[in-house]
């Protein structure tokens, strides 16, 4: 090779190399346009897309505008309104600081800009490339239109795919934004063509208009605020979560992102939860001071870095883990009671109530034997001393004991009625018996999970709630209150820990053995005792004695990968939580077990008060609700 001098590159060439990093297809430069007209306090957006974008896209606000003098500079490399410091940049408040959209899209495609302030007699238009602003026509605010875009760089262009999946590309990078400013419309024309409009509204106005209602319907709202971070949003329950990730919204301060740490933390919270290859679906808002956090990270602004990991990771997962624990079943009784139409033949129909959906429809939940078979390998059977069944009836669920008082006159109901044959002790006139059904019904009035009626096939239990009908999977409800239970005895008690007689070794790098170093109380606490034995070796001197029989390198090397990687590790958690889980799927009561009437109330009243009840340890729904609007439909009563 040649020697070649070393020379300054072109203008051109440097805006085009910086045009890389910022725009990748259409998408690209709608988000950057998008994201300029908000930091402009835009009400009203109007975006118009040509050819899926490759043509044209224009975007239109009604924001405070550009001044004609900066109209120029604006399109001018590293000019930006947003930032003049380094204290400013370390606590960005805008969706765009870099100075680098404009001048980059300008450099890849043709671009003009027409803008106009409050104060101006009319609008000003400028085309890149031009030193001198042209008086135009327009309302207050910007109009930013590009078109043919990568024309004059045919390497790029023809990475670009069809108009169809370029559009779609463009919807997306829109719905993004859109979710996260609620409170401004957006108006989407393709081809002339009117394709979206989302007026201003509230956040669950604008998750409703994006991703539906059915989205609304099966999440469940949380609100957290500790004074330094806040979390917002809408998280889906287990039962209905899907095999795709599709619906994953994560917005830190406003901006879209894409974080490890925060994915990790919401994969973690819905570990217990969730049935085979499903995944969680969620749009969260969390709110942090900006010197928090840095979004100078890449140039497309779509990663950030947390100066405190280890804590939003740990207020992440704990927010969304107490709203997963909430008992769904006590939504059954805020619904109204409902009447059964007095005569099938009257004509009437049925009066209307609230049906409140089951923990998951029948078509979305299968059961599978593969969940338990999965969970029987976790080493049950070196754990002897666990092997004991919990019986109901040996170690009754708290509170039994205050039914067998309920039942013992509902064991048999004549014992409250004289004998015909037998006259009168008392003359005076006695109130009429009250009947076996009135009794149920007027202690399931006011239970979550109503009133045992009856077991069926040795599986199910039958139960009659205010409003209807409750179908239970009395094993998987047992599995969860069993885990549950043996989890807070856990977390109640120091953790054991077991030492090795012989330290378990491995070789490892520089920055694992720092990471020891920087987290070894957090270890220790866990029962994990790890010490570097060289710059490149670690021993292993201790586990928690729950983990003794585990594969020891391999944990602890995969402890030390998650806190490489956000700054935190649930592994021992979750492993542990493992162990306990098929220690109840052992522990519970088996499908042909007859349990009596107190036993199955027992084991109702327990699900009442156990998080997560509305679902086993391997996310299959623990039982189902039927009101009696639902029932009477099934009858065609009224109809």
């Amino acid at each position: 090779m040649t020697y070649r001098a070393i020379q300054p590159l072109p203008s051109l060439l440097i805006s085009q190399i910086a045009a890389g990093e910022v725009i990748e297809r259409p998408a690209s430069i709608l988000k950057e346009l998008l994201e300029n007209a908000l930091d402009a306090q835009a009400k009203n957006i109007e975006i118009r897309l040509d050819g899926g974008g490759i043509r044209r896209i224009a975007v239109s606000d009604d924001g405070s505008g550009i001044q004609k003098n900066e109209l120029a500079l604006a399109l001018t490399q590293h000019a930006t309104s947003k930032i003049r410091s380094l204290d400013e940049l370390e606590g960005v408040a805008s969706m765009g600081f870099r100075g680098e959209a404009l001048p980059s899209i300008a450099s890849v495609a043709t671009l003009s800009l027409r803008s106009r302030t409050s104060n101006d007699e009319h609008a000003w238009e400028l085309q890149a490339g031009q030193t001198e602003a042209q008086p135009s026509a327009g309302a207050q605010g910007t109009r930013i239109d590009v078109r043919q875009v990568f024309d004059h760089i045919p390497a790029r262009r023809k990475f670009l795919k069809s108009e169809a999946t370029e559009f779609g590309h463009c919807i997306t990078a829109a719905e993004r934004i859109a979710l996260a400013y609620p409170q401004v419309s957006f108006r989407i024309f393709h081809n002339n063509k009117a394709s979206r409009h989302w007026p201003a509204g509230t956040i669950q106005d604008r998750v409703m208009q994006i991703l539906g209602a059915d989205f609304v319907e099966q999440s469940v709202g949380l609100e957290v605020d500790n004074g330094l971070i806040r979390l917002d949003g809408l998280v889906i329950r287990p039962a209905f979560a899907k095999s795709r990730t599709d619906q994953n919204y994560l917005f830190v301060n406003g901006r879209f992102v894409r974080d490890r740490i925060l994915t990790a933390a919401i994969q973690a919270a819905y570990k217990d939860v969730l049935h085979g290859d499903r995944k969680p679906a969620y749009i969260l808002y969390l709110s942090i001071d900006p010197h928090a956090v840095d979004v100078n990270v890449h140039p497309a602004k779509h990663e950030v870095r947390f100066r405190e990991s280890n804590a939003v990771f740990g207020f992440v997962n704990k927010a969304i883990q107490q709203v997963l624990a909430e008992n769904q079943a006590e939504r059954i009784q805020s619904s109204p009671p409902v009447q059964a139409p007095e005569s099938l033949d009257s004509g009437a129909t049925a009066p209307p109530s609230t049906t409140t959906p089951a923990p998951a429809p029948a078509s979305n939940i299968a059961s599978s034997p593969k969940a338990h078979s999965q969970s029987d390998k976790m080493g049950y059977s070196s754990m002897p001393r666990y092997q004991q069944r919990i019986d109901l009836a040996e170690q009754p669920i708290p509170r039994a004991e205050q039914w067998q008082q309920v039942y013992a006159p509902l064991a048999e109901p004549s014992a409250s009625v004289s004998s015909p044959s037998a006259p009168p002790q008392n003359p005076s006139p006695t109130p009429p018996p009250v009947s076996l059904q009135q009794q149920v019904t007027e202690a399931a009035r006011d239970l979550p999970m109503g009133m045992a009626l009856a077991q069926l096939h040795g599986v199910y239990i039958l139960s009659q709630v205010k409003n209807g009908l409750i179908l239970v999977d009395m094993h998987a409800a047992h599995e969860r209150v069993v885990y549950e239970k043996l989890k807070l005895h856990m977390d109640n008690r120091e953790l054991p820990m077991q030492e090795l007689l012989v330290p378990v070794t491995f070789n490892c790098t520089q920055i694992e053995a720092a990471l020891i170093e920087e987290h070894q109380e957090q270890l220790d606490a866990f029962g994990l005792v790890l010490r570097p034995t060289g710059p490149t070796s670690i021993a292993v001197r201790a586990v928690p004695a729950l983990l003794a029989q585990a594969d020891i390198e391999a944990l602890a090397r995969g402890v030390l990968a998650d806190l490489s990687r956000f700054g935190n590790s649930t592994r021992l958690e979750a492993q542990r939580n493992e162990l306990l889980s098929t220690m109840a799927c052992h522990s519970s009561v088996r499908a042909n077990r007859q349990l009596s009437i107190t036993e199955m109330n027992a084991l109702l009243r327990a699900m009442e008060q156990t998080e997560r009840a509305d679902l086993c340890n391997h996310g299959r729904p623990t039982w189902f609700y039927w009101s009696m609007n639902d029932l009477d439909k099934l009858f065609l009563r009224g109809q």
